[in-house]
């Protein structure tokens, strides 16, 4: 039992949404992610969705009094393809103002820009939490499945996502530092 529930008070809510388009490639790297999160016993209070090309619902969902959301996707940093960020986005990031919104073409970047003006708007509440557990992509052109590179990372990220919920132990691979985490922020 957690130390909210003993204490009679609900556990903070957290949300793991796995963000991308499985029609491009790489960009299906969140998506995926999130159906294997979906085969773990998660604690109380954390939820797993396939939030795919769904950005604005997202935005939205974000706003229903989570503490904490775990974005994953496709991250393109510069890196070499299949390496795994965490990042964290808490602070509100600014959008250009003529930045159009296309609902079914939004990055994190973007859900978060959105969330910050519907939290305005709306008086829903930001998630005082927000991180993005990112993978370098290889290809994000038209077809479906993940490169061999960035296939074998999604299991590296379900267990960071996992160690960040308080979910299990990882596995004894990823329990060590690893390369791709030298250069994330610290949880």
């Amino acid at each position: 039992m957690s130390p909210e529930a003993s204490a009679g008070k609900r556990p903070a809510k957290t949300l793991i949404a796995g963000v991308g388009n499985i029609f491009l490639g790489d960009d299906g790297f969140g998506v995926e992610a999130a159906r294997r999160l979906a085969e773990h016993q998660l604690p109380e209070g954390v939820e797993v969705v396939d939030a795919g090309v769904r950005g604005v619902h997202l935005a939205y969902q974000m706003l229903d009094g989570y503490h904490t959301v775990l974005l994953v996707d496709a991250s393109a940093r510069g890196g070499e393809p299949g390496t795994v960020y965490l990042l964290d986005a808490t602070t509100p990031a600014e959008r250009p103002p003529d930045t159009a919104l296309d609902g079914h073409h939004m990055t994190p970047d973007a859900v978060l820009a959105l969330l910050d003006t519907l939290s305005a708007g709306t008086g829903g509440r930001r998630p005082e939490r927000v991180l993005v557990v990112g993978c370098e992509p290889a290809d994000v052109s038209e077809g479906i499945g993940l490169s061999t590179p960035v296939d074998a990372a999604v299991d590296e990220a379900v267990q960071i996502v996992l160690r960040l919920v308080g979910a299990e132990e990882p596995s004894p691979s990823a329990a060590g530092a690893h390369p791709s985490e030298r250069n994330t922020t610290p949880c």
